[in-house]
């Protein structure tokens, strides 16, 4: 018997397990969710829309996060019927059952022990994600619209609320950024390993004589901010724009004004939302980001002082992190981790765990 048999898996599972429910704790877990229902019960509880919003999050991801332990203990214990039975019957079909549900509750498993490495001080929020295409002309902009579409189908696959805030469109092929609102348990933890510069090589479609093409786009990622109270925004530091919100081509989407782009003025930081249709919701939603963005500034502000105190002066934005191969050969590999896939298909289609479990780690490892 190898450490590669179902049996042997299960035993280390279980131990992994153990050792998650010991951290995450499910007794306390389940003690907060009767708090929060409380809450929940009283009357006025919608007074404050935003208050509301906070323990009813809480409420509904604290619910997912036992349920997903409860579904993993129980999927063990059926597993663990179905590997006796195969012994038992010598029942091949029951084995193939068995080792089918090992592998799913393996990512299950993997997926919550990342979780306990996200402790960080904004780890447990949403995220607001902003992608920009950089050097390679309409490769770069299919590129940056390709990775968009890779991280809304992440998010649909990992239960968030995905929300395209704000779409600027290539006069050719693909966008010239986006942001995009990421809702949902930790995804500013898990999304947050994603930053930094990523390169796609491949034969350009763009280009008659089908050479191969290397091409880039930046993503940044920032915690979703809670209340108003976190940044201060001062009127006098803001201009608000509005315009009327486009799709591909030019073709409006809106007959009237609602779409907001704000300019913060000391920083030159520019957001816009185009998503909603009132004009009032889209300068609401665009003042989050920007708050967001600002928080994320002093924090990378915090991070550089230190870095220079310590002695290090690298600094982490610009650098590649992850490189998209489509020619001559077909891999995507992270540069930090080593991590790699030989299916871009399916990395683009959203299959992106193994990518943020492995960044995850990495960056536990950096941290000390």
């Amino acid at each position: 018997m190898t450490s590669f048999e179902p049996a042997d898996l299960l035993k280390d599972m279980r131990v992994r397990l153990e050792q998650v429910t010991g951290v995450l704790n499910p007794s306390r877990i389940s003690t907060e969710i009767t708090e929060l229902e409380e809450h929940v019960a009283k009357p006025g509880l919608w007074d404050d829309q935003e208050a509301a919003q906070r323990i009813t999050s809480s409420l509904s991801q604290k619910k997912l996060l036992l349920n997903r332990l409860e579904t993993i203990e129980s999927g063990l214990e059926d597993a663990a019927v179905l590997l006796e039975l195969s012994e038992q019957e010598r029942d091949n079909q029951a084995l193939a059952e068995a080792k089918a549900e090992l592998a799913d509750l393996a990512n299950q498993l993997s997926g919550l022990e990342t979780e306990t490495l996200l402790s960080g001080e904004y780890d447990s929020r949403s995220a607001i994600m902003s992608i920009r295409s950089g050097a390679g002309g309409d490769d770069a902009t299919d590129f940056a619209e390709m990775l968009m579409r890779m991280y809304v189908r992440y998010g649909e696959s990992e239960g968030m609320r995905v929300d395209l805030l704000d779409v600027s469109y290539a006069e050719g092929a693909g966008i010239k950024s986006c942001s995009i609102k990421l809702d949902g348990p930790y995804s500013f933890g898990k999304l947050s390993v994603e930053s930094g510069t990523h390169r796609l090589v491949r034969m350009s479609p763009f280009n008659a004589a089908g050479k191969r093409q290397t091409s880039f786009a930046a993503v940044e990622v920032v915690p979703l901010i809670e209340s108003d109270n976190e940044v201060e925004v001062s009127d006098s530091d803001i201009r608000v724009d509005v315009f009327r919100s486009s799709g591909p081509g030019g073709q409006s989407v809106n007959t009237t004004d609602s779409a907001v782009r704000i300019t913060h003025l000391p920083t030159g930081i520019v957001v816009s939302c185009q998503n909603e249709k009132s004009q009032l919701q889209n300068k609401i939603e665009a003042m989050r980001v920007l708050q967001s963005r600002l928080l994320d500034l002093r924090r990378q502000e915090e991070e550089k002082t230190k870095k220079q105190l310590a002695g290090d002066v690298k600094a982490s934005w610009g650098e590649q992190m992850r490189s998209y191969v489509l020619a001559p050969y077909q891999m995507v590999k992270d540069l930090r981790t080593e991590h790699e896939e030989n299916n871009p298909d399916d990395v683009f289609n959203g299959k992106l765990a193994g990518f943020i479990a492995s960044g995850i780690r990495w960056r536990a490892e950096q941290n000390g």
